[in-house]
């Protein structure tokens, strides 16, 4: 792919200047000089590959507004005095897209191929169109829909009103139905997951309509007219999405990357290995494919331990929601167990939790050397490792890396069948023993079906204060809990939140470690070395992060208790959409504004 993105370059830059002087406009790629066989089409598309596949740190940051864990800084929406003037993703640049697909929609079918092809291609730009009116519709809800390019001199057009979001939704699946039935499935398009094929399409069909069933489910009313939905399609939504992950399972390509040898550490594996593309071809369905010799790489290590950067940090509350391995909730199993120190708290616990953030006997590059949570980096003191590469020993790497990033995992679409038959009413242990259960079992946990609401994950998570109903199926509760841990840090929470009308979690306060006394060093990993002090001065220990209690961090009870990181973030009802930034409506007034944004 990226040999095909540097030869669509240099094809640009060989032109003669006669040629590019008589073409009938010079600033674009004309159909007629450019669409001519299947290689001009796999060329094109792959620039949109490019385009699309998320890059690392943003992919990374699409959880970093979410509940599940604090850093250090405040993204503007999450301030009270929000408002439509501070709004963005509306300008030109971000419609751009949407116009070189339209156009390569316009054009495709001028290359001479097979109709197979053409229509695999057409497949190809229709997944696009899809991808890029999903993010539109679940920032701002109501957007206007455009299948084919629009010229410059067309006023009606460029200055229409919004359509509705249902009818949106509609054209989305149209474009996701014909990408899923006609693009190809052969071995060259799912080499190393780089490229678009039927089971990508399936799988982000099986995304989209999961998040469209369930948003009208949990929400009354549209977020865009704060008028009840024109009809219930919300089962329409979520059986489409159940018959997605059915052809995916059932023609048996992908399935769960298990070795019960290491299943403490083949989770993390999947996040840290530069070849990831090509060990784990079975559960990676779309991935970015990155090449160190190629210096296609990026910098997450950089802001895994760099406090210069976004000091991610989970928290107290999502940590307790890990499961100990025998399937019981740690919450049940330790009825002081917000007064467990980090050691104890560790043990026994769903493999996943010690490979996803630094726990006793944490160490890097394969060496001897145990890290700690650097507190002053991670301020709840749960530091993620989940994509921090083991290339070095030293706590200060801040290597380019080129590990392989997963998009989209078979796990999901076990995750989405899930959740969409247990939302149908249609869960059964048969479903589940598919599903969950291998899941938390390649995570050294218990799969036993559980019968019993957790009650902590209940209250703490699914109570009634957005105004819903409270969670009462059990199985709803714990296929909620499977996905937040297993695909944390993969873009996929804050999302969740949206469609469950969650936003509320926002606002919680943050918790962290236990501390059991202010004024004295603690050794968080039980390697004999004290790693932190809370106190109310400076201290000079060596290698003691001293915590200084202020208004921002502090404990929870004065003198002891849990880490308490101040940080206010401020959602309400509104939030659930976008406003539509100023600057547009000053453009074209027809736009008009979110409801609760007026």
């Amino acid at each position: 792919m990226k040999n095909h993105i540097a030869i669509l370059i240099g094809a640009l830059a060989l032109c003669s200047c006669e040629d590019y002087l008589t073409q009938e406009n010079p600033n674009k790629i004309e159909s007629e000089y450019y669409f001519t066989d299947e290689s001009s089409l796999e060329i094109y598309t792959n620039g949109f590959i490019r385009s699309f596949a998320t890059a690392i740190k943003s992919f990374v940051d699409g959880d970093k507004n979410a509940d599940t864990h604090s850093w250090d800084g405040q993204a503007a929406y999450f301030m009270d005095n929000y408002s439509a003037d501070d709004a963005t993703n509306w300008t030109t640049s971000n419609w751009s897209q949407l116009r070189s697909i339209n156009y390569y929609l316009d054009n495709m079918r001028n290359a001479v191929a097979s109709d197979a092809i053409l229509d695999h291609y057409e497949g190809v730009g229709r997944f696009f169109r899809a991808l890029f009116y999903i993010d539109k519709v679940q920032t701002f809800g109501a957007v206007p829909w455009y299948d084919t390019s629009i010229d410059a001199t067309d006023r009606e057009a460029l200055f229409k009103d919004r359509d509705n979001r249902e009818f949106v939704a509609s054209k989305i699946l149209e474009d996701l139905d014909y990408a899923c039935t006609y693009c190809l499935t052969s071995d060259k398009y799912r080499v190393r997951a780089s490229y678009i094929h039927r089971y990508v399409a399936l799988a982000l069909k099986a995304r989209f309509c999961l998040y469209e069933g369930t948003m009208r489910k949990y929400h009354a009313v549209d977020p865009s007219t704060g008028r009840a939905w024109t009809k219930d399609e919300s089962r329409f939504y979520l059986g489409e999405c159940v018959k997605a992950c059915e052809e995916i399972m059932g023609d048996g390509v992908y399935k769960l990357t298990d070795d019960p040898a290491k299943r403490q550490t083949q989770y993390r594996d999947m996040f840290t290995n530069a070849d990831a593309c090509g060990v784990y071809t079975d559960e990676f369905i779309w991935a970015r494919d990155y090449d160190i010799d190629l210096k296609v790489t990026y910098a997450i290590n950089n802001y895994m331990v760099n406090p210069q950067h976004a000091n991610y940090a989970f928290t107290r509350q999502f940590i307790d929601t890990y499961l100990m391995t025998d399937g019981t909730p740690f919450t049940s199993k330790y009825p002081d167990y917000d007064d467990l120190d980090l050691v104890a708290e560790c043990t026994d616990r769903d493999y996943r939790l010690a490979q996803t953030i630094r726990t006793p006997g944490f160490t890097r590059d394969g060496g001897t050397t145990q890290w700690a949570p650097d507190v002053k980096f991670s301020k709840t003191g749960y530091q993620p490792i989940k994509w921090l590469t083991d290339d070095s020993s030293k706590d200060t790497n801040v290597a380019a890396i080129a590990s392989d990033v997963p998009l989209i995992r078979y796990a999901e679409v076990l995750l989405a069948y899930a959740e969409a038959k247990a939302e149908l009413g249609e869960m059964s242990e048969e479903v589940w023993d598919k599903t969950i259960k291998p899941l938390r079992e390649r995570a050294g946990v218990d799969g036993t079906r559980p019968t019993k609401i957790d009650e902590y994950l209940q209250n703490a998570y699914y109570s009634t204060d957005d105004g819903n109903p409270k969670i009462t199926d059990c199985d709803i509760l714990e296929i909620r809990r499977e996905r937040a841990i297993e695909l944390l840090l993969e873009g996929r929470r804050y999302d969740d939140l949206m469609r469950w009308h969650l936003g509320g979690l926002l606002n919680k306060q943050w918790y962290g470690i236990y501390i059991g006394e202010v004024d004295k060093a603690y050794d968080l990993n039980n390697d004999g070395v004290n790693d932190v002090c809370v106190t109310d001065k400076a201290g000079s220990e060596p290698g003691v992060k001293y915590i200084v209690r202020n208004s921002e961090r502090a404990l929870e009870d004065g003198a002891s208790g849990r880490l308490v990181y101040n940080l206010q973030r401020y959602f309400n009802e509104q939030r659930y959409v976008h406003p539509i930034p100023k600057t547009a409506l000053d453009k074209n007034p027809d736009l008009g504004q979110n409801v609760a944004w007026k």
